[in-house]
């Protein structure tokens, strides 16, 4: 142990030296002078060399897509070292010692992994049941733990992982990347110096048109109770018959997952709290249905979100809606765009657009039922009252753009992540942001399966029963 604590201590030494340096913006010409192009500044990096020693150790447990999508992306971040993998589908193991050596240690047991005092962090991308369990015992074997969105499947589970986190002391960081992105960075920066005015409303959806977004995923031809670990995998929940469906297609059950909500709706949340500042909202609405993928799912195929925020110091009073909808006809949908009364924000995968509109002075005149004299008489009084007014023509919109090179939100996510790991710095999203929208998204849940509008208390992260 008494070694374990000099290593972790020489490696946060090696990481303060890191700082990341940030390049000037670049203005690019218009096409038209109502319109401004601006490339946002890229975060630049000095290149470590770090012996094999000093590297970050990680493991992934629960090596699906994510899992997988998780840890290539942690490899790209200077000393990091992946070295064990964990997951109940042997072929998936299978795939982790195709991609990271046949040397890293694989099992269907995570606190095998856990149990090893030469791992520093592991990534917990498991169906969301296992996230409560699998991040707090990581914790308190010293392990830095990222965990993958929802945080929690459950509302109580939340508050134990907020505690173990403050008990034990590790960084924890959420894996819902989007609040790591130069983008939203930005959106952030608009916001708040006034440029749309005051904020009054939100709307956002991400909306599929394939079965694989849907969550259709392929079930390998070899899936069985000698391949599938399902006895572990159900433990903590309904006990059933093996059901291959239910292990590859998790997304769609209750017992495992958590929807439409706790999957993407989730990560509108985390994006709008990070841009605003916000703890959440007061009252939760939703609905929808079943409507196109009746393949024996147990969560709806659209939801719609409607949630009101409450004025605080951070932000005005606003309204949010929400949307996912996996048969969008229209080929998929992606939109979030925050409203103010003098403008507006809409942020895209690699751009965003700041539109400015501001109401005149003079609020025009409706005389047409007036009496000629009354007509003549207003518009005098009217001309005097708000006199014609010259001013210069100011772009009407501001178009931001990730710059080349840029290595996307989920790398600039880890880094964050393994830079608190070696230095102590604070991560962007830790496990009260991630309750705050994970909290969010099962309180929506509560509104669509009971019918019924839901109280929500963000300050104590807690449904008010009413």
């Amino acid at each position: 142990m008494k070694m374990k604590k000099n290593r972790r201590s020489f490696i946060k030494k090696l990481g303060a030296s890191s700082a990341i340096i940030a390049g000037a913006p670049t203005v690019l010409s218009a096409k038209n002078r109502n319109q401004h192009v601006e490339i946002l500044a890229h975060p630049k990096e000095e290149k470590k060399n770090i012996s094999a020693n000093d590297k970050i150790r990680i493991a992934c447990l629960g090596t699906g897509g994510m899992g997988i999508g998780d840890t290539q992306t942690a490899l790209m971040v200077d000393g990091v070292e992946v070295v064990a993998a964990c997951d109940l589908y042997d072929g998936r193991l299978t795939k982790a010692k195709e991609l990271w050596g046949k040397d890293i240690q694989t099992t269907r047991d995570y606190k095998e992994i856990i149990d090893r005092d030469d791992i520093d962090a592991v990534i917990v991308a498991t169906s969301d049941h296992w996230h409560e369990k699998i991040a707090i015992d990581s914790m308190k074997k010293g392990k830095a733990v990222y965990c993958e969105k929802p945080m929690v499947q459950y509302v109580e589970e939340g508050h134990r992982l907020i505690n173990a986190q403050k008990e034990t002391k590790q960084v924890f960081q959420v894996g819902s990347q989007f609040v790591s992105s130069i983008i939203h960075a930005k959106a952030k920066a608009l916001l708040a110096a006034g440029e749309i005015g005051k904020l009054n409303f939100v709307e956002a959806q991400f909306d599929r048109f394939n079965a694989i977004g849907a969550w259709q995923y392929s079930i390998p031809l070899d899936a069985s109770e000698k391949t599938v670990d399902w006895k572990t995998y159900v433990s903590n929940t309904t006990k059933r018959d093996f059901d291959p469906k239910r292990f590859f297609r998790w997304r769609n059950y209750l017992d495992y997952g958590t929807g439409v909500s706790g999957d993407l709706f989730v990560h509108l949340l985390s994006m709008l709290h990070f841009i605003t500042g916000s703890k959440g909202p007061t009252s939760i609405m939703s609905m929808g249905g079943l409507r196109y993928w009746t393949d024996g799912r147990e969560v709806p195929d659209i939801q719609i979100g409607m949630f009101e925020y409450p004025e605080t110091d951070a932000h005005p009073d606003f309204n949010l809606v929400l949307r996912a909808n996996f048969a969008d006809g229209s080929g998929g949908k992606y939109l979030f765009r925050l409203v103010g009364s003098e403008g507006e924000i809409s942020v895209g995968w690699d751009e965003l657009k700041l539109t400015k509109k501001k109401l005149p002075k003079a609020p025009g005149m409706s005389i047409g039922s007036f009496p000629e004299a009354q007509k003549e008489a207003y518009t005098k009084w009217y001309n005097e009252k708000y006199p014609e007014e010259y001013e210069m023509v100011a772009p009407e919109e501001f178009i931001f753009k990730t710059p080349k090179g840029y290595k996307g939100d989920r790398y600039l996510h880890f880094k964050n992540f393994f830079d608190s790991v070696r230095n102590g710095t604070p991560v962007v999203e830790d496990a009260v942001f991630g309750m705050r929208a994970a909290g969010v998204s099962l309180a929506g849940n509560k509104s669509y399966f009971e019918k019924k509008l839901v109280q929500w208390d963000p300050e104590n992260m807690q449904i008010k029963e009413v």
